[in-house]
Protein backbone atom coordinates (compact mmCIF):
# COMPACT_ATOMS: atom_id res chain seq x y z
CA UNK A 1 0.00 0.00 0.00
CA UNK A 2 1.41 3.40 -0.97
CA UNK A 3 2.09 6.19 1.49
CA UNK A 4 -0.19 9.19 1.86
CA UNK A 5 1.21 12.67 1.32
CA UNK A 6 -0.09 15.35 3.68
CA UNK A 7 0.43 19.10 3.71
CA UNK A 8 1.17 20.69 7.09
CA UNK A 9 -0.04 24.32 6.95
CA UNK A 10 1.30 27.00 9.26
CA UNK A 11 -0.59 27.23 12.58
CA UNK A 12 -3.97 28.89 12.12
CA UNK A 13 -3.93 28.69 8.31
CA UNK A 14 -5.67 25.37 7.66
CA UNK A 15 -8.13 25.81 4.82
CA UNK A 16 -6.48 29.00 3.56
CA UNK A 17 -7.07 29.75 -0.11
CA UNK A 18 -4.42 32.40 -0.75
CA UNK A 19 -1.86 32.00 -3.52
CA UNK A 20 0.78 30.59 -1.13
CA UNK A 21 -1.48 27.80 0.13
CA UNK A 22 -2.75 26.96 -3.35
CA UNK A 23 0.79 26.91 -4.73
CA UNK A 24 1.82 24.51 -1.97
CA UNK A 25 -1.15 22.28 -2.82
CA UNK A 26 -0.22 22.24 -6.52
CA UNK A 27 3.39 21.33 -5.71
CA UNK A 28 2.18 18.65 -3.28
CA UNK A 29 0.10 17.11 -6.06
CA UNK A 30 3.18 16.97 -8.33
CA UNK A 31 5.34 15.41 -5.61
CA UNK A 32 2.65 12.83 -4.81
CA UNK A 33 2.60 11.81 -8.47
CA UNK A 34 6.40 11.49 -8.57
CA UNK A 35 6.52 9.39 -5.41
CA UNK A 36 3.48 7.28 -6.20
CA UNK A 37 1.72 8.51 -3.04
CA UNK A 38 -1.91 9.29 -2.44
CA UNK A 39 -2.60 12.98 -1.80
CA UNK A 40 -4.29 13.24 1.58
CA UNK A 41 -4.77 17.00 1.78
CA UNK A 42 -4.03 19.14 4.84
CA UNK A 43 -3.27 17.87 8.33
CA UNK A 44 -2.98 19.83 11.57
CA UNK A 45 0.53 19.26 12.93
CA UNK A 46 -0.83 19.62 16.47
CA UNK A 47 -3.36 16.81 15.99
CA UNK A 48 -2.78 13.08 16.34
CA UNK A 49 -0.76 11.66 13.44
CA UNK A 50 -2.77 10.20 10.56
CA UNK A 51 -2.90 6.43 10.26
CA UNK A 52 -0.59 4.50 7.97
CA UNK A 53 2.66 5.40 6.28
CA UNK A 54 2.90 9.15 5.61
CA UNK A 55 5.02 11.72 3.82
CA UNK A 56 4.70 15.38 4.82
CA UNK A 57 5.20 18.80 3.23
CA UNK A 58 5.34 21.35 6.08
CA UNK A 59 4.81 25.03 5.39
CA UNK A 60 7.54 25.80 7.94
CA UNK A 61 10.66 24.13 9.28
CA UNK A 62 9.49 21.67 11.95
CA UNK A 63 10.60 21.47 15.55
CA UNK A 64 11.96 18.06 16.50
CA UNK A 65 9.19 17.54 19.06
CA UNK A 66 6.50 18.08 16.42
CA UNK A 67 8.29 15.88 13.90
CA UNK A 68 8.60 13.09 16.43
CA UNK A 69 4.88 13.25 17.25
CA UNK A 70 4.09 12.81 13.54
CA UNK A 71 6.44 9.87 13.11
CA UNK A 72 8.97 11.84 11.06
CA UNK A 73 12.29 10.13 11.71
CA UNK A 74 14.61 11.30 8.91
CA UNK A 75 14.73 13.24 5.64
CA UNK A 76 12.89 10.47 3.75
CA UNK A 77 9.69 11.35 5.60
CA UNK A 78 9.25 14.97 4.54
CA UNK A 79 9.95 17.71 2.03
CA UNK A 80 11.64 20.20 4.35
CA UNK A 81 13.67 20.10 7.54
CA UNK A 82 13.63 19.45 11.27
CA UNK A 83 15.48 21.50 13.91
CA UNK A 84 15.89 20.97 17.67
CA UNK A 85 15.38 24.69 18.49
CA UNK A 86 12.96 27.26 17.06
CA UNK A 87 15.59 29.99 16.49
CA UNK A 88 17.38 27.68 14.03
CA UNK A 89 14.59 28.21 11.50
CA UNK A 90 15.16 32.00 11.52
CA UNK A 91 17.83 34.38 10.24
CA UNK A 92 19.49 34.64 13.66
CA UNK A 93 21.32 31.35 13.25
CA UNK A 94 23.55 33.00 10.64
CA UNK A 95 25.47 35.31 13.01
CA UNK A 96 27.05 35.30 16.51
CA UNK A 97 25.94 37.57 19.34
CA UNK A 98 28.02 40.56 20.46
CA UNK A 99 29.68 38.85 23.42
CA UNK A 100 29.54 36.16 26.11
CA UNK A 101 27.04 38.13 28.24
CA UNK A 102 24.59 38.83 25.45
CA UNK A 103 21.05 37.47 25.78
CA UNK A 104 20.54 34.24 23.76
CA UNK A 105 17.72 31.68 23.46
CA UNK A 106 17.96 28.23 25.02
CA UNK A 107 20.07 25.82 22.99
CA UNK A 108 22.28 28.53 21.44
CA UNK A 109 25.59 27.16 20.13
CA UNK A 110 28.63 29.44 20.23
CA UNK A 111 30.62 26.86 18.28
CA UNK A 112 28.66 27.33 15.06
CA UNK A 113 30.34 30.57 13.91
CA UNK A 114 33.83 29.22 14.47
CA UNK A 115 32.88 26.46 12.03
CA UNK A 116 31.32 28.89 9.54
CA UNK A 117 34.27 31.28 9.47
CA UNK A 118 33.99 33.81 6.63
CA UNK A 119 31.15 31.94 4.89
CA UNK A 120 28.74 34.59 6.25
CA UNK A 121 28.74 38.40 6.06
CA UNK A 122 30.11 40.47 8.95
CA UNK A 123 27.19 40.78 11.34
CA UNK A 124 25.53 39.93 14.64
CA UNK A 125 22.30 38.49 15.97
CA UNK A 126 20.68 40.20 18.95
CA UNK A 127 17.82 39.39 21.31
CA UNK A 128 17.69 42.66 23.27
CA UNK A 129 17.39 46.28 21.98
CA UNK A 130 20.63 47.33 23.66
CA UNK A 131 22.46 44.47 21.93
CA UNK A 132 20.98 45.54 18.59
CA UNK A 133 22.29 49.06 19.20
CA UNK A 134 25.79 47.88 20.14
CA UNK A 135 25.93 45.55 17.13
CA UNK A 136 24.91 48.36 14.80
CA UNK A 137 27.45 50.82 16.20
CA UNK A 138 30.26 48.32 15.75
CA UNK A 139 29.32 47.63 12.14
CA UNK A 140 28.75 51.29 11.22
CA UNK A 141 32.51 51.75 11.45
CA UNK A 142 32.68 49.61 8.28
CA UNK A 143 29.77 51.15 6.36
CA UNK A 144 25.99 51.10 6.07
CA UNK A 145 24.17 48.41 8.06
CA UNK A 146 20.96 46.45 7.50
CA UNK A 147 18.59 45.43 10.30
CA UNK A 148 16.35 42.40 9.72
CA UNK A 149 13.66 40.99 11.96
CA UNK A 150 14.41 37.30 12.30
CA UNK A 151 10.86 36.27 11.40
CA UNK A 152 10.58 38.56 8.38
CA UNK A 153 9.78 36.94 5.01
CA UNK A 154 10.65 38.10 1.51
CA UNK A 155 12.38 41.30 2.58
CA UNK A 156 9.71 42.40 5.08
CA UNK A 157 10.80 43.76 8.46
CA UNK A 158 14.05 45.24 7.13
CA UNK A 159 15.64 48.67 7.28
CA UNK A 160 19.04 50.26 6.67
CA UNK A 161 21.08 52.85 8.53
CA UNK A 162 24.04 54.98 7.44
CA UNK A 163 24.76 56.62 10.79
CA UNK A 164 23.98 56.37 14.50
CA UNK A 165 20.88 58.60 14.31
CA UNK A 166 19.35 56.43 11.58
CA UNK A 167 20.30 53.34 13.57
CA UNK A 168 18.52 54.61 16.69
CA UNK A 169 15.46 55.48 14.60
CA UNK A 170 15.36 52.01 13.07
CA UNK A 171 15.64 50.38 16.50
CA UNK A 172 12.89 52.60 17.91
CA UNK A 173 10.56 51.38 15.15
CA UNK A 174 10.97 47.75 16.22
CA UNK A 175 8.68 46.29 18.87
CA UNK A 176 10.96 45.28 21.80
CA UNK A 177 8.79 42.21 22.27
CA UNK A 178 9.68 41.05 18.74
CA UNK A 179 13.36 41.53 19.54
CA UNK A 180 13.09 39.35 22.65
CA UNK A 181 10.86 36.70 21.06
CA UNK A 182 12.46 36.36 17.63
CA UNK A 183 15.69 38.36 17.50
CA UNK A 184 17.15 40.85 15.04
CA UNK A 185 20.01 40.41 12.59
CA UNK A 186 22.39 43.34 12.06
CA UNK A 187 24.84 42.97 9.17
CA UNK A 188 26.77 45.00 6.63
CA UNK A 189 24.57 46.42 3.89
CA UNK A 190 25.97 45.73 0.42
CA UNK A 191 25.73 47.87 -2.72
CA UNK A 192 24.74 46.29 -6.05
CA UNK A 193 24.16 42.89 -4.44
CA UNK A 194 23.79 39.68 -6.44
CA UNK A 195 21.95 36.88 -4.65
CA UNK A 196 22.74 33.26 -5.50
CA UNK A 197 20.42 30.36 -4.72
CA UNK A 198 22.37 27.25 -3.74
CA UNK A 199 20.53 24.08 -2.82
CA UNK A 200 20.34 20.35 -2.43
CA UNK A 201 17.21 18.19 -2.54
CA UNK A 202 16.51 14.55 -1.68
CA UNK A 203 13.11 13.09 -2.58
CA UNK A 204 12.60 9.34 -2.53
CA UNK A 205 15.50 7.72 -4.37
CA UNK A 206 16.45 10.92 -6.21
CA UNK A 207 18.95 13.63 -5.28
CA UNK A 208 19.74 16.87 -7.03
CA UNK A 209 21.75 20.02 -6.38
CA UNK A 210 21.71 23.44 -8.00
CA UNK A 211 23.06 26.93 -8.23
CA UNK A 212 21.25 29.91 -9.68
CA UNK A 213 20.13 33.45 -9.17
CA UNK A 214 16.95 35.17 -8.08
CA UNK A 215 15.22 37.98 -9.93
CA UNK A 216 12.68 40.56 -8.85
CA UNK A 217 9.48 41.91 -10.35
CA UNK A 218 7.07 44.75 -9.61
CA UNK A 219 3.80 44.01 -7.85
CA UNK A 220 0.51 45.89 -8.25
CA UNK A 221 1.52 48.38 -5.55
CA UNK A 222 4.70 49.28 -7.40
CA UNK A 223 6.96 47.49 -4.90
CA UNK A 224 9.92 45.39 -5.99
CA UNK A 225 9.30 41.80 -4.86
CA UNK A 226 10.53 38.28 -5.50
CA UNK A 227 9.93 37.36 -9.14
CA UNK A 228 11.44 33.90 -9.40
CA UNK A 229 14.64 31.86 -9.66
CA UNK A 230 16.72 30.53 -12.55
CA UNK A 231 18.58 27.35 -11.64
CA UNK A 232 21.24 25.08 -13.13
CA UNK A 233 20.38 21.67 -11.67
CA UNK A 234 22.45 18.46 -11.63
CA UNK A 235 21.85 14.93 -10.44
CA UNK A 236 23.59 14.18 -7.14
CA UNK A 237 24.78 16.39 -4.30
CA UNK A 238 26.98 19.42 -3.77
CA UNK A 239 30.09 17.55 -4.98
CA UNK A 240 28.41 16.94 -8.35
CA UNK A 241 27.60 20.64 -8.49
CA UNK A 242 31.22 21.62 -7.90
CA UNK A 243 32.25 19.38 -10.82
CA UNK A 244 30.38 21.68 -13.24
CA UNK A 245 31.90 24.48 -15.32
CA UNK A 246 31.50 27.36 -12.87
CA UNK A 247 32.51 30.99 -12.67
CA UNK A 248 34.72 31.94 -9.69
CA UNK A 249 31.74 33.75 -8.08
CA UNK A 250 29.46 30.72 -8.50
CA UNK A 251 32.07 28.36 -7.09
CA UNK A 252 32.65 30.57 -4.05
CA UNK A 253 28.90 30.80 -3.38
CA UNK A 254 28.58 27.01 -3.52
CA UNK A 255 31.58 26.47 -1.25
CA UNK A 256 30.20 28.94 1.30
CA UNK A 257 26.78 27.22 1.23
CA UNK A 258 28.47 23.85 1.76
CA UNK A 259 30.46 25.18 4.71
CA UNK A 260 27.33 26.69 6.27
CA UNK A 261 25.42 23.43 5.77
CA UNK A 262 28.20 21.34 7.28
CA UNK A 263 28.66 23.71 10.24
CA UNK A 264 24.97 23.51 11.18
CA UNK A 265 25.01 19.71 10.99
CA UNK A 266 28.07 19.54 13.25
CA UNK A 267 26.90 22.14 15.78
CA UNK A 268 23.34 20.75 16.01
CA UNK A 269 23.34 16.94 15.61
CA UNK A 270 19.52 16.79 15.83
CA UNK A 271 19.12 18.70 12.56
CA UNK A 272 18.13 16.99 9.30
CA UNK A 273 16.56 18.20 6.06
CA UNK A 274 15.63 16.89 2.64
CA UNK A 275 15.39 20.41 1.21
CA UNK A 276 18.40 22.64 1.88
CA UNK A 277 18.40 26.05 0.24
CA UNK A 278 20.87 28.85 0.95
CA UNK A 279 20.80 32.47 -0.22
CA UNK A 280 24.36 33.70 -0.78
CA UNK A 281 24.93 37.39 -1.49
CA UNK A 282 27.89 39.10 -3.13
CA UNK A 283 28.49 42.85 -3.31
CA UNK A 284 30.52 45.75 -1.92
CA UNK A 285 30.09 47.81 1.23
CA UNK A 286 30.51 51.58 1.54
CA UNK A 287 34.31 51.61 1.32
CA UNK A 288 34.36 49.41 -1.79
CA UNK A 289 35.41 46.21 -0.02
CA UNK A 290 34.05 43.10 -1.74
CA UNK A 291 32.04 40.71 0.44
CA UNK A 292 30.33 37.38 -0.12
CA UNK A 293 28.43 35.28 2.41
CA UNK A 294 25.36 33.20 3.19
CA UNK A 295 22.42 35.45 4.10
CA UNK A 296 20.00 32.83 5.32
CA UNK A 297 18.83 29.24 5.01
CA UNK A 298 15.53 27.66 4.00
CA UNK A 299 14.78 24.15 5.21
CA UNK A 300 11.17 24.14 4.01
CA UNK A 301 9.24 24.41 0.77
CA UNK A 302 10.22 27.78 -0.69
CA UNK A 303 10.23 30.20 -3.59
CA UNK A 304 12.60 28.11 -5.72
CA UNK A 305 10.71 24.84 -5.07
CA UNK A 306 8.63 24.97 -8.29
CA UNK A 307 11.88 25.02 -10.30
CA UNK A 308 13.36 22.26 -8.12
CA UNK A 309 10.32 20.03 -8.72
CA UNK A 310 10.29 20.79 -12.46
CA UNK A 311 13.92 19.66 -12.64
CA UNK A 312 13.16 16.54 -10.61
CA UNK A 313 10.27 15.65 -12.93
CA UNK A 314 12.59 15.97 -15.94
CA UNK A 315 15.22 13.69 -14.33
CA UNK A 316 12.60 11.07 -13.50
CA UNK A 317 11.11 11.12 -17.01
CA UNK A 318 14.50 11.07 -18.78
CA UNK A 319 17.08 8.90 -16.95
CA UNK A 320 19.85 9.92 -19.38
CA UNK A 321 19.69 13.56 -18.31
CA UNK A 322 22.63 14.75 -16.19
CA UNK A 323 21.69 18.41 -15.83
CA UNK A 324 18.90 20.85 -16.70
CA UNK A 325 18.13 24.52 -16.50
CA UNK A 326 14.87 25.19 -14.74
CA UNK A 327 13.13 28.38 -13.72
CA UNK A 328 10.13 29.49 -11.69
CA UNK A 329 8.44 32.81 -12.25
CA UNK A 330 5.87 35.02 -10.53
CA UNK A 331 4.11 37.58 -12.72
CA UNK A 332 1.63 40.14 -11.47
CA UNK A 333 -0.46 40.01 -14.63
CA UNK A 334 -2.85 37.75 -16.53
CA UNK A 335 -0.45 37.30 -19.45
CA UNK A 336 -0.21 33.71 -20.79
CA UNK A 337 2.64 31.51 -19.60
CA UNK A 338 5.33 30.44 -22.10
CA UNK A 339 4.84 27.25 -24.11
CA UNK A 340 5.80 24.17 -22.09
CA UNK A 341 5.40 25.87 -18.72
CA UNK A 342 3.53 24.26 -15.83
CA UNK A 343 1.30 26.72 -13.99
CA UNK A 344 0.86 26.18 -10.26
CA UNK A 345 -1.21 29.29 -9.59
CA UNK A 346 -3.25 31.76 -11.61
CA UNK A 347 -5.81 34.06 -10.06
CA UNK A 348 -6.59 37.00 -7.81
CA UNK A 349 -6.42 36.06 -4.14
CA UNK A 350 -7.76 39.44 -3.02
CA UNK A 351 -4.54 40.44 -1.26
CA UNK A 352 -1.87 40.82 -3.94
CA UNK A 353 -4.07 41.15 -7.02
CA UNK A 354 -3.76 39.16 -10.23
CA UNK A 355 -0.82 36.77 -10.07
CA UNK A 356 0.47 33.94 -12.23
CA UNK A 357 3.13 31.46 -11.08
CA UNK A 358 4.72 28.86 -13.33
CA UNK A 359 7.82 26.69 -13.71
CA UNK A 360 9.67 25.67 -16.84
CA UNK A 361 12.62 23.50 -17.89
CA UNK A 362 14.49 25.40 -20.59
CA UNK A 363 17.57 23.24 -21.23
CA UNK A 364 18.36 19.51 -20.98
CA UNK A 365 21.87 18.02 -21.06
CA UNK A 366 22.93 14.36 -21.13
CA UNK A 367 26.67 15.01 -20.68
Amino acid sequence: MSETLYLLPAPGSIGASDHTALTRLALGRRLATLLGHRLGGEHDACASPPAGACYFIPADTLLAQTADSLGIRDDRDLFGGVVPHAFMATKTITHPVIGPDARVPDGWSRELWRLMGDAVLPGYSAFAPDDVREAGRRLLRRGSVRLKLANGIGGSGQSTADDVDQLDGAIAAIDPGDVHRHGVVVELNLDAPVTYSIGRLTVGEWSLAYHGTQHTTTDHRGAEVYGGSDLHVVRGGFDALLAQDLSPAERLAIEYAMRYDDAVSRAYPGFFASRRNYDVVAGTNGDGTRHCGVLEQSWRIGGASPAEIAALEAFVREPALRSVRASCNERYSDAPSPPGATEHYRGDDGEVGMLCKYSLVTERHTA
